[in-house]
């Protein structure tokens, strides 16, 4: 999703509501420029003011977060996270979208890694979960080398 597709999709919304740019902008609480400058594909708002903007055209926050590319538009258990993190009132905008991009970085890895697993969490009586690479211990580097060995051998 490209910031010109959102604000195209915002503007239809607005559009399609029978708002004019400046009741809309009034309504969400952001300035008439800003808000010319999200539909013109020019700025990218932050999910605050999407939200914001949602409300104020009576249309779904997650609807609009989708078009955003804050969400992703299939799995219902990977928006309801994404949807988590949106919502904690802790984190700041870049936090956020941090957290996200780490997330779904983290999905698309598992999904490289176990491409054919089956959408089952038990493993059945005949099944036994292996796993053949040993995990480095605390004094262990991610090679297996002892930390306190590779450290005197770096000086040299």
């Amino acid at each position: 999703m490209t910031v010109e597709t959102l604000g195209g999709y915002l503007r239809e919304q607005r559009v399609n509501a029978k708002l004019s740019l400046r009741q809309l902008a009034e309504q969400a609480g952001v300035s008439n420029p800003y808000l010319s400058q999200i539909e013109r594909g020019l700025r990218r708002p932050s999910a605050e003011v999407l939200q914001q903007l949602a409300k104020a055209l009576r249309i779904s926050a997650e609807q609009v977060y989708v078009q955003a590319g804050i969400l992703s538009p299939d799995d219902d258990q990977v928006r309801s996270v994404e949807l988590a993190v949106l919502a904690d009132p802790v984190l700041s905008e870049r936090q956020k979208q941090a957290l996200l991009a780490v997330y779904q970085s983290f999905r698309a890895e598992a999904a490289l890694n176990e491409p054919d697993q089956p959408e089952s969490d038990t493993a059945g009586p005949e099944t036994s979960v292996s796993n053949d690479a040993p995990h480095p211990t605390p004094t262990q580097n991610v090679r297996g080398e002892d930390s306190a060995a590779a450290n005197t051998t770096e000086g040299n």
